[in-house]
């Protein structure tokens, strides 16, 4: 009779092992999945932030011409820094679509081309009062504005990735199934501390 009792309480004992066993591979489980959709959520926003940039980048793209049509009957405007907008626009629609580093340097680089060349249009009212030349400017503005705020939000999304690859226990997810964290999106210094020029001072003039 205590052979029987033995083996129920013998019995007991392993299927409570075992049911502990199968809770804690469930829950196992539950965190390996969570954590590699976390992953793919954050690896998602970066892309998503980085597709946003594009999206202006091609905007500024496509108003340029329009801003060249709009200056070249002014013979005396700075032909020299109008040509080197141009020149810079070519260079951007080169660079390879996954090269992000280099894309913005030379977005950086028109930015503050583009800055100067409003800034000189000071000097030029007859540009100033005109009507398009205005809307140009102020759109060009906006989409400028869009560019910095895009950036900000991808080097936040780069930030919550490379936390997630980085910290224990995500990162042996993000090991096994290769996550790699993006490069967060640099400001040339020249770039923040030159001084800014409000361009809706110059729209006031029309």
């Amino acid at each position: 009779m205590s052979s029987v009792g033995d083996k129920i309480i013998l019995w007991r004992r392993d299927f409570m092992v075992a049911i502990i066993a199968i809770i804690i591979i469930v829950l196992l489980v539950i965190w390996y999945v969570a954590s590699y959709n976390g992953l793919i959520r954050s690896r998602t926003n970066v892309q998503e932030s980085w597709s946003q940039i594009d999206v202006q980048l091609k905007r500024r793209n496509d108003l340029i011409p329009n801003l060249v049509s709009t200056t070249k009957g002014y013979a005396n405007f700075e032909q020299s820094t109008l040509k080197k907008v141009v020149a810079l626009r070519n260079q951007l629609t080169a660079v390879p679509a996954d090269d992000h580093q280099q894309t913005m340097e030379v977005s950086n680089q028109l930015s503050t081309t583009l800055r100067s060349l409003f800034a000189l249009s000071e000097n030029y009212p007859d540009l100033k009062a005109n009507a398009q030349f205005s809307q140009l400017m102020e759109e060009l503005t906006n989409t400028e504005n869009k560019i910095a705020y895009s950036r900000q939000l991808y080097n936040s999304s780069v930030a919550s990735l490379t936390v997630k690859i980085q910290s224990f226990p995500s990162n042996i997810v993000a090991k096994v199934h290769h996550f790699q964290a993006g490069e967060y999106l640099q400001v040339p210094e020249e770039e923040k501390t030159t001084p800014k020029v409000n361009f809706d001072d110059f729209g006031s003039d029309k």
